[in-house]
């Protein structure tokens, strides 16, 4: 093994062991991608919350949740690599680590900022013929999708507060892709709103993901009552959300939805 350096999408460069033989991923999606990679073998740390694989919640090490790391667990492993997330990670556990051990971090808005991260993770892994064959899956998918007519759509993440995803973040972009049309074009990132903002805001539809809050069908039954002009539907979160190789069965997805 020789050490190279890479950039990360903050615009970081760091160093690491090539190719890295211990692995520790903050970041549910991204953890998906490595074993898409077949990085099973290297990956010996993952967060609570990464759930696909199902077998590796078994067989790897937690090290936490996205938001609170456990650094004596981290410790112990010695990763040569850990990959996180700008958004999905909190900054004070990021710069402890940083001090420590080589942190690739992805910075993820848009679908082109997903292929770079796949891309990039193949390449410093050692998987770059496996990587370009996710992006190339994940682009003749897409190129399936039944585009919507700009049905306009209000997307909720959260509720007690209500919390909806706005502009400039990956899933805008994504219900972009798929020709719906986001009703928060004057807020950005993830406002918090109240019922009477949600019903001036009036869209055809109201997207209920199963995460990061996980609504359900009651959820549903009640927006659908108290709204006479939106139609509640519940959604599958990850596939709006999740920026690796889940993307592959995304656009399938897509043209499922009850949207007319």
């Amino acid at each position: 093994m020789i050490a190279q350096y890479f950039s990360d999408q903050l615009g970081n460069r760091i160093s690491l062991q090539y190719p890295p033989q211990r692995i520790v991923s903050l970041v549910p999606s991204q953890t998906e991608l490595l074993s898409y990679l077949g990085l099973d073998e290297c990956v010996v740390g993952i967060t609570k919350f990464c759930i696909h694989p199902p077998d590796w919640r078994r067989r790897k090490a937690i090290v936490g949740g996205t938001k609170k790391f456990h650094f004596d667990v981290i410790e112990k492993l010695s990763p040569d690599l850990i990959i996180g997330n700008k958004e999905e990670n909190y900054k004070e556990g990021v710069e402890r680590l940083r001090q420590d051990f080589p942190l690739w971090m992805s910075d993820i808005l848009t679908l082109q900022d997903a292929y770079s991260m796949i891309e990039s993770v193949g390449c410093m892994t050692g998987r770059q013929s496996e990587a370009l064959n996710c992006i190339k899956e994940i682009t003749t998918s897409f190129a399936r999708i039944k585009k919507y007519k700009g049905q306009s759509v209000l997307y909720l993440i959260w509720k007690d507060p209500w919390m909806a995803a706005a502009r400039h973040t990956f899933i805008d972009n994504m219900l972009s892709a798929i020709g719906l049309n986001n009703v928060l074009t004057s807020s950005e990132r993830y406002p918090i709103m109240s019922m009477d903002d949600i019903q001036d805001l009036a869209p055809h539809y109201i997207l209920l993901p199963s995460e990061p809050y996980p609504f359900t069908q009651n959820h549903a039954d009640d927006f659908n009552r108290l709204l006479r002009r939106s139609k509640a539907l519940l959604v599958d979160g990850e596939m709006f959300s999740w920026y690796g190789s889940r993307l592959i069965k995304a656009a399938d997805y897509f043209n499922t939805l009850e949207i007319e």
